[in-house]
Parts: structure tokens; sequence; C-alpha cells
């Protein structure tokens, strides 16, 4: 299976961005994106659960307040917790559920995230979306960012989406079927388009 690393970002960028030239002119405008990542661990699965359908600045705020009330985030740690402390860390009643359910998957051992980082993408797609509060997007996310595979395309992610959308010209409704159609000459790059995509949709928006 295909990662990408310091080693090889740059290059990787520049051989999907051969193939569109969309992706060609971010990166000739705005320089190569950020390498976003982060490590494969519990404290990341939670970090990505609190970035569902909020913004990041509000789900770091969450992270940093659980870190300050249990110093370091691990599922032992987080399950001594109840739902006021949970709350008082900005977790919503959902996402307090979230958090315990993927904290009690690796205290039994149903899951473990350094035995899954070796397993293909799909396997660890089935695997983690049998924990409730963990869907294609926070996989995607889990997969791209922590395991580092290089053809990861998040559809549930709306700011990518956006980014492609408005680089593209494409008309707001325009369906998912449409998209992963574009997306199919980045394949087997498609992680890091979707990180030039990114880095898009941030420069713009500091115009």
């Amino acid at each position: 299976m295909l990662t990408f690393s310091e080693d090889n970002f740059h290059a990787l960028c520049d051989t999907v961005s051969a193939r569109d030239g969309a992706l060609k002119k971010v990166l000739r405008q705005f320089g190569y994106p950020p390498m976003w990542t982060r490590p494969a661990s519990f404290r990341t699965l939670i970090h990505i659960v609190l970035e569902q359908q909020v913004s990041l600045a509000s789900a770091l705020a969450a992270l940093r307040k659980l870190e300050e009330k249990i110093q370091v985030i691990t599922p032992e740690n987080l399950l001594t917790l109840d739902d006021a402390a949970l709350k008082s860390c900005y977790f919503s009643r959902q996402k307090s559920l979230y958090a315990r359910e993927i904290a009690g998957a690796m205290v039994s051992g149903v899951l473990d995230l350094d035995r899954l980082a070796d397993e293909e993408n799909e396997i660890i797609r089935n695997h983690l979306k049998k924990i409730k509060g963990i869907g294609d997007w926070t996989v995607d996310i889990y997969l791209l960012m922590a395991l580092q595979r290089t053809d990861i395309f998040p559809l549930g992610d709306l700011a990518m989406i956006n980014s492609l959308k408005q680089l593209k010209k494409l008309p707001a409704g325009t369906a998912k079927d449409a998209l992963l159609k574009i997306a199919d000459k980045w394949r087997p790059l498609r992680s890091i388009a979707t990180m030039i995509l990114w880095h898009h949709y941030l420069e713009q928006r500091r115009k």
C-alpha cells in the first residue's frame, strides 16, 4: 500500500498536478501545501470525531480542554470522566457517547490501532465503522492524516469539495458520481490532490 512522507511528498504533488491543470494552478499560485499529518493514536481519533460538523478551531478547543482535564488523552483516562466533565470540555452529548464507545473498544481490545495500521484501507474502514460515531469521513481523515495513505478521497469533506467545485467551475449541485469521476485521474494519489485542494481552500479564505 502506498504512503506519503516528507521524503516523497513534493514529488507526489508534482506527479498528481501534472495530470490536472487546476491542481497545477494551485501549486503555482500558493506553493506546496503543508503535509498535514497526525499520529496514529486514540488522541487523533478523538480529535477527528470532535471535528465532525464543526469548525476546526472549535474541535481543537475541545481537545485542548480535554487534555487540560486528564493530562494525557488515553482510553482509560477518558473513561474516568462523567457526562458533566465531558460537557465542560465542550463535548456534545452525542460526541461524549462516541468518545466513550471508541475508548471502550480500545480498552476491551475490540479496537487495536497499532495492529490495524498494517491492514489494507478497506479492512481498516470496515473495522472502524463498526464503532458507533465513526463513519466514512472519520475513517477517510484517519487513513489520510494518521496512516498517510496516498489514495483517499474524502467525499464527505465540505472544504475539499467546495474547493474542487470552485477550481473546476462546477455547479453547486454537482453529483458525487461526477466528482468521483474527476478524481479518478488522480489515482493512486487522491490524498495528495485532496491536500492541494485544502491548501487552495485555506489560502482563498485568507484573502
